[in-house]
C-alpha cells in the first residue's frame, strides 16, 4: 500500500511524504533522501518507489522544508533544519526494523549526518553522487568577492552554478549553519556498510568526493563504484540497475 501524507513537526510546519508498505516486506526498510532543490517526485525517487513495490521493500520518500510539497520557503532552509527533517522521518515514519538510507547529492550529506546521529537505527548507506560540504566547497568558495559582500550585507545573494542553470537565492544562514555540519575535515564515526556510487562525468559534484568520503569513514566496509560515462543524475536505466543491485547486496536479497 502507498499513501501520501504529512508529518507535522510544529503547529504549522510539516513534511510531505510518501510511504510504501507492501505486505511481507523485506527485513530492511529504505528511506530516500533527495537532493538540493529537488523533491520526492524526481526520476530516481519514482524509480525507487516502483522498485520497492515490485521487490517488497518498505520505502519512505519525502520533501524537506521549503522543497516540493512541504511547508516553508526554500530561502529559510538550512542543512541543520533539513537534518532535523530527516531525523524526524527516521524517528516517526519507519517501522522498527533496520533502515538503509539512500542519499542523492545533498541527501548524501544528510544520510552521513543521520547515520552519525542515529547509529542504532541505520544499517547501511547508499550514496548517489553524495555531496557533503557542498555549501562551502561548491558555493561559498565559488562566490566572487562582490557576491560575498552582498550576502554578508543583505543576508542572501543570487547564485548559479552546476546545481541549477538559473540563478537562485542563497542565504547567509545556509552557509553559516552548514559550517556546523562539515564532514570532510574529520573522521566520520560511521561503522555500518557504505556504498558510494558516482559518475565520472559529474560536472556538479566532483567524483573524487566519493574517494574523500571513503577515506574519512571509520568503517572498512566501504565500496566506491565509479561509473565512467555517468553524470550527476544517475537516473539512466543502466545507473538505476546498479542502484537496485546495490540495494539487493545490502539487504541480502
Amino acid at each position: 500500500m502507498t499513501n501520501k501524507s504529512r508529518l507535522y513537526y510544529s503547529s504549522k510546519e510539516y513534511l510531505a511524504y510518501n510511504k510504501n508498505s507492501p505486505q511481507n516486506a523485506n527485513k530492511y526498510g529504505l528511506i530516500f533522501l533527495g537532493g538540493f532543490k529537488s523533491n520526492m517526485n524526481g526520476t530516481k525517487a519514482q524509480a525507487l518507489n516502483e522498485f520497492s513495490i515490485k521487490n517488497n521493500y518498505d520505502l519512505v520518500r519525502f520533501d524537506y522544508f521549503g522543497h516540493g510539497e512541504s511547508s516553508g520557503q526554500f530561502i529559510d532552509g538550512s542543512i541543520g533544519l533539513w537534518l532535523e527533517n530527516t531525523l524526524a522521518v527516521i524517528d516517526n515514519l519507519v517501522e522498527d526494523k533496520p533502515q538503509i538510507l539512500i542519499g542523492s547529492s545533498m541527501g548524501g550529506w544528510l544520510m552521513l549526518l543521520a547515520a552519525i546521529a542515529r547509529p542504532q537505527k541505520i544499517a547501511g548507506l547508499i550514496g548517489l553522487a553524495a555531496a557533503p560540504d557542498f555549501t562551502e566547497e561548491l558555493i561559498w568558495d565559488h562566490l566572487t568577492l562582490k557576491q560575498k559582500n552582498i550576502i554578508e550585507e543583505k543576508g542572501k545573494v543570487e547564485f548559479s552554478n552546476e546545481f541549477c542553470d538559473d540563478p537562485y537565492p542563497i542565504s547567509l544562514k545556509l552557509i553559516t549553519d552548514a559550517r556546523n555540519h562539515l564532514l570532510l575535515n574529520k573522521e566520520m564515526e560511521i561503522k555500518i556498510p557504505v556504498h558510494l556510487i558516482h559518475g565520472m562525468e559529474d560536472t556538479d559534484v566532483p567524483y573524487l568526493t566519493a574517494i574523500r568520503i571513503a577515506e574519512k569513514i571509520a568503517t572498512k566496509k566501504v565500496n566506491v563504484n565509479l561509473i565512467k560515462d555517468a553524470g550527476h543524475g544517475l537516473s539512466r536505466i543502466e545507473d538505476l540497475e546498479i542502484i537496485y543491485k546495490t540495494i539487493f547486496e545490502m539487504t541480502d536479497k
